[in-house]
């Protein structure tokens, strides 16, 4: 009986999902059509109105979990959040609820998340033009491999994306990154550079995606965004978490200046270039996994306590 009430939240809750979803895509499609008229002031009119938009669909999403999920969330958010502040941020990554949950914990608090997608999901029937006319951004890299046989299009990439980034310098933005590349399990955290950090909760962050970011818009976020993540049932599959298994969800959130990030607190576009700045960097965000490791045991250890 208990399990086909599961199923019956579950199933009313991912049909409003898709009702929610499809109502909101038609403005925003719409919106993408028209910011391909090129005139600024058209473009920035309706690219607000677009994320006005998706803000009113996580809106939506937030009150069907109210009704279905009813996951009792434990947040703790810093005072100083703003949606007048432009951030970059970061977090654990374990789950496709992940996303439900930053949209849910920071709509309204912080601009709009966008993603850095890569270039060629641009043509994506339907779903390229929307992701285009909400602003995520598109970022073009090439492999060492592709540069040694092409070497003048070095640093084109970057070109590419500072260019795609320039309409943020007067629209706060918030840029979200998953450092550790691909979502946690026991099997990835075999690798080696896992153990060589000691970690049992996390995956290694890769820096190479937040520094392609820092590097394209360093001179405009304003802080970093740290989030910690903890499921303490297991990880959830998006099923369990829209149907009501999951009972609790723990979301702790910091925030660090993008300037202290940086020696003598200046912004450097040398990640690529200097491989000193690179070993720099990749420590920096070695030690916030680690630091974030012993706050996932932590909070493990208070719940088991309860």
């Amino acid at each position: 009986m208990k399990s086909f009430f599961y199923f019956l939240n579950g199933a009313m809750s991912i049909i409003l999902y898709f009702v929610n979803t499809v109502f909101w895509f038609i403005p925003i499609m719409l919106c993408s059509l028209v910011k391909l008229i090129p005139v600024k002031p058209l473009q920035r009119l309706v690219s607000s109105f677009a994320d006005n938009c998706a803000t009113l669909w996580i809106s939506v999403n937030y009150i069907n979990q109210q009704i279905f999920s009813r996951t009792k969330f434990s947040i703790s958010l810093p005072e100083s959040l703003s949606t007048s502040r432009w951030y970059l941020v970061i977090a654990n990554h374990q789950s496709w609820v992940d996303i439900l949950v930053l949209q849910r914990v920071f709509n309204r608090k912080i601009p709009f998340l966008k993603f850095f997608l890569k270039q060629n999901l641009l043509y994506v029937p339907f779903l390229g033009l929307v992701w285009w006319g909400l602003d995520f951004p598109f970022m073009k890299r090439y492999s060492k491999a592709y540069l040694k046989k092409h070497p003048h299009l070095q640093g084109k990439d970057l070109a590419t994306t500072k260019a795609a980034c320039a309409k943020f310098e007067d629209m706060p933005v918030s840029v979200m990154n998953f450092v550790e590349g691909t979502r946690f399990n026991q099997t990835k955290l075999n690798a080696p550079i896992n153990k060589n950090l000691a970690l049992t909760r996390t995956l290694a962050p890769k820096s190479g995606g937040v520094a392609f970011v820092l590097n394209a818009m360093g001179e405009t976020l304003t802080d970093l965004v740290n989030v910690t993540i903890y499921y303490p049932s297991g990880i959830p599959s998006f099923w369990n978490f829209i149907s009501g298994r999951v009972n609790d969800i723990v979301i702790n959130v910091d925030t660090i200046s993008i300037k202290s990030i940086f020696e003598n607190g200046h912004y450097s576009s040398e990640y690529f270039t200097n491989e000193e700045q690179k070993q720099r960097f990749q420590q920096y965000l070695n030690q916030l996994w680690q630091d974030k490791e012993k706050e996932l045991k932590q909070l493990a250890e208070t719940f088991k306590s309860l």
